[in-house]
């Protein structure tokens, strides 16, 4: 190019087009021509200048990294020339975005002509004057800018997109279709709620290369109907699509758009242009172009948008996401850890399990606020197990009755030391001594020890029949754990030391049968060597069950027999179920106000809560689906300070058909009690079935006669549960299923000891002078009728079978029809009950 081309070229496209035509020939004539290509470093950051640069053609890319904002240059544009003249290192970086061509003069060549021109430095004052007022009307747009968006600014993401299922790999990829689109058409995300689509909508803005510009979020709902706020109004207001520039704005919940407003979203999505709301100046006014990109979230697919949207995602919800539930926890654990500056515990199989069974109506942001409780009710556990996971079900809530807000005295009551404390050291274990030293020490046969008849006459059908009334009260005052708990708060005072944890893991999955097998000994015991007639022996298995007590109390913390080993309390555990009673808490009040969670672990006075120790079996009253793991013993009505404990009046076995949770080992111990029922009346069926003495009186052929019986409700409730898969293959499990026999379990066995109750324990008195060697006659002793006795024996079985057909059906969820064999099996089992206590 001839200079006087380059002199008209300079005069018409820089910003030298207002010196003298000398000066820009002087210019113009030192001018020489250097082609780039693509991609090169032209000007580095914090270097001294060494030549002026006039782009000519092509595009240079201008970024500032002190603000981080970067812009494109196009031809005209001079640089260096403040810096030269002013001698000041270069505060930016430049490079080619595409091939270029530059006019080079060097800094030497532009001071000399400065010096022989003084207009140039006037010039560039007046230039500089000129930046400086666009600085600080540009400052002062992006101050108004910034006041206007801060309420509506969505400073990053939260998250990415924890898993490794395929639809998290499809969400990610979808994410990454929509971030890497160059023409910022609109997107459209929907999903249940709970979801973060919000996030998943900055996932996009940030990955995207307009991530420096900001992302806006506005709630539709909030929207006035005539979507001021998003348009503005002419020459009166900026609507948020103007202030936003060419950021991102995200529409959330567009299914709540106004009906009107939604008229003029779909114009602006199918258009990208918007007007501004009319005033009486410019009552109609002109389309302006929209420069912002659109993100639209919404729960439902609203087809009228999306079909205006570039792109369209679902997101999934969790329930179908299961193999993504674990990784979701880990993430959770180590961010909240990470805040905490705690190390992540571990999970347990079992939590696991219990985590990707639940379905999450609320999603992500459930298992968010899930694993968060967890956390804070765990402390620095190193491992986390399924009890300090609890979930927001309340299918099992209908129907209840609260007992303390009905009764303010039995709160005042339950909160006292008198419960159960005092009644326990000061009552209990010593009636329990004493009751335990006269069977070694007294009488050894029922009709002259009181010890005896008090065991097996009045404490065994009283517990039976207190059952459906308040469940396992009777773990409450229970004399095994009361010594634990001494004998451990005794050693720990002698020995100080740390207790072990709970072997979780191996106890929910071994437990249940190891209780199991030791009731069966029990019962074997019972009937081989008679334990009910002979005094010595009863109190042999009291001081046995004492003794597992003590031994895990001595090793584990809290009442690790009482919860996994203890026969008796599994036996109360599974008879609980039908009780009317509940004791459970408001998960909305635990979730939303406690952040203690003394009830489960123990802690000082607060509020009205009182100081404890915590659940001496590890429950959570929030969490409990079922009365199996509640002893009644009122620690976490003591310990909460929000009143969320409840004790709760209900339709009685209500949880086997709502939120109960079946076991293998409970469903066996279930049968087994149905067998000890038949086991008790051994000789009678031996007699019905021809055989002699000698299976009776030779050890080892009772034992085998024993075990059969023992064992033949269970083999028989098994092959009719074949026969009704047979029939009905998509029926419930027989794990599931068996639960519906609990009622004539437990109305079979108070039946059995109704007999020994109403004839035995009117002979209190006499038994007690006996016991003791003194003279029992004339005594007052009194024994019921044989004739309401056997009322009574066949009133309960009939309720039992009733109660058994009933809560069946329930379980089920089938047609009587259906489970005709599973009935036909109950009835033929009252049949032979009938037959041998009646």
């Amino acid at each position: 190019m001839e200079t006087i081309e380059k002199q008209r070229w300079l005069a018409e496209n820089t910003l030298f087009s207002g010196l003298s035509e000398r000066a820009i020939t002087a210019i113009a004539t030192e001018l020489t021509e250097v082609p780039i290509e693509s991609g090169q470093l032209l000007i580095d950051h914090g270097t001294v200048p060494t030549a002026l640069f006039i782009l000519v053609s092509g595009e240079l890319d201008r970024q500032n990294p002190q603000t981080g904002t970067c812009d494109r240059l196009l031809p005209g544009s001079v640089l260096n020339l403040q810096e030269i003249l002013l001698r000041q290192p270069i505060n930016q970086r430049v490079t080619t975005a595409a091939d270029a061509l530059i006019w080079q003069l060097s800094a030497d060549q532009l001071r000399a002509i400065a010096a022989d021109f003084s207009e140039l430095d006037r010039h560039l004052s007046v230039q500089l004057a000129a930046a400086l007022d666009a600085v600080t009307a540009q400052l002062q747009f992006e101050q108004a800018r910034l006041r206007e968006l801060q309420p509506y600014v969505v400073p990053k993401m939260r998250r990415g997109i924890v898993g490794s299922s395929r639809y998290a790999q499809r969400l990610r990829q979808d994410i990454r279709q929509a971030a890497a689109r160059r023409d910022r058409q609109p997107v459209l995300i929907f999903g249940e709620p709970g979801l973060g689509k919000d996030n998943i909508a900055a996932l996009i803005h940030f990955g995207s290369r307009d991530r420096r510009e900001p992302l806006i979020k506005i709630n539709c709902n909030t929207l006035q109907p005539n979507g001021v706020e998003l348009f503005g109004r002419a020459n009166e207001r900026r609507g948020l699509l103007d202030w936003v520039g060419k950021g991102t704005v995200l529409l959330n919940n567009v299914q709540e758009l106004p009906a009107d407003l939604r008229s003029r979203v779909i114009e602006l999505l199918a258009t990208g242009y918007y007007r501004p709301l009319s005033t009486l100046q410019v009552p109609e006014p002109e389309p302006h172009p929209c420069l912002a990109r659109l993100i639209l979230v919404a729960e439902t697919n609203p087809t009228d948008l999306a079909r205006h949207c570039a792109q369209t995602i679902k997101v999934p919800p969790l329930r179908i996401r299961k193999a993504d539930i674990v990784a979701s926890v880990k993430y959770f654990l180590s961010r909240f850890c990470q805040t905490r500056r705690q190390s992540r515990p571990k999970l347990t199989p079992e939590a696991e399990r219990q985590l990707q069974n639940y379905d999450y109506p609320g999603n992500i942001t459930e298992l968010e606020s899930l694993v968060e409780r967890a956390l804070v009710q765990s402390g620095q556990a190193a491992v986390l197990t399924e009890d300090v996971f609890w979930f927001a079900s309340t299918k099992g809530d209908r129907f209840r009755w609260n007992l303390l807000n009905a009764y303010p005295r039995l709160r005042q009551l339950l909160r006292s030391d008198w419960w159960p404390t005092r009644i326990n050291y000061g009552l209990i274990l010593g009636a329990y001594t004493a009751v335990v030293a006269l069977l070694f020490l007294g009488p050894q046969t029922r009709a002259e020890n009181v010890g005896l008849t008090l065991f097996w006459a009045g404490w065994w059908p009283l517990i039976l029949l207190a059952f459906p009334f308040v469940g396992r009260l009777w773990c409450a005052y229970c004399p095994f754990m009361i010594y634990g708990e001494l004998v451990q708060w005794v050693s720990l005072k002698l020995w100080p030391r740390s207790l072990l944890p709970w072997p979780r893991a191996a106890a929910e999955r071994w437990g249940g049968w190891f209780l199991f097998g030791l009731f069966a000994l029990i019962l074997l015991w019972e009937e081989l060597w008679h334990l009910e007639d002979v005094a010595w022996l009863s109190a042999c298995l009291l001081l046995l069950i004492t003794a597992g007590a003590v031994t895990f109390s001595l090793l584990f913390e809290r009442r690790f027999w009482c919860r996994y080993l203890c026969p008796i309390g599994g036996m109360n555990g599974l008879f609980a179920k039908l009780a009317v009673i509940e004791l459970r808490a408001k998960r909305g009040v635990c979730s939303a106000t406690c952040n203690t969670y003394q009830c489960y672990k123990g802690g000082p006075e607060k509020g009205e809560g009182q100081e404890t120790l915590g659940c001496p079996v590890y429950s959570h009253p929030a969490q409990l689906v079922d009365n199996r793991n509640c002893v009644l013993c009122m620690t976490c009505l003591k310990a909460c300070p929000h009143r969320s404990v409840e004790l709760n009046l209900r339709p009685p076995a209500i949880e086997l058909w709502t939120t109960h949770v079946a076991t293998r080992s409970e469903a066996s111990l279930l049968f087994l009690l149905l067998g000890a029922v038949f086991l008790h009346h051994l000789p009678q069926i031996a007699q019905v079935f021809g055989l002699g003495d000698r299976w009776l009186t030779s050890l080892g052929l009772h034992a085998i006669l024993a075990t059969a019986v023992l064992g033949a409700p269970g083999l028989l409730a098994f092959f009719s549960d074949r026969l009704l898969h047979l029939w009905q293959p998509r029926l419930k499990s027989l794990t599931e299923l068996a639960y519906g026999y609990l009622p004539l379990v437990l109305a079979a066995s108070v039946a059995h000891y109704l007999w020994m109750g109403l004839t035995e324990l009117g002979q209190i008195l006499p038994r007690t002078a006996l016991s003791f060697g003194w003279p029992s006659t004339g005594l007052l002793q009194y024994s019921a009728d044989p004739a309401v006795i056997a009322f009574l024996q066949a009133s309960s079985l009939i309720l039992g079978l009733v109660a058994t057909l009933l809560v069946t059906q329930k379980i089920a969820r089938q047609p009587w029809r259906s489970l005709l064999p599973q009935h036909g099996l109950a009835v033929g089992f009252t049949s032979l009950l009938w037959q041998l206590i009646v």
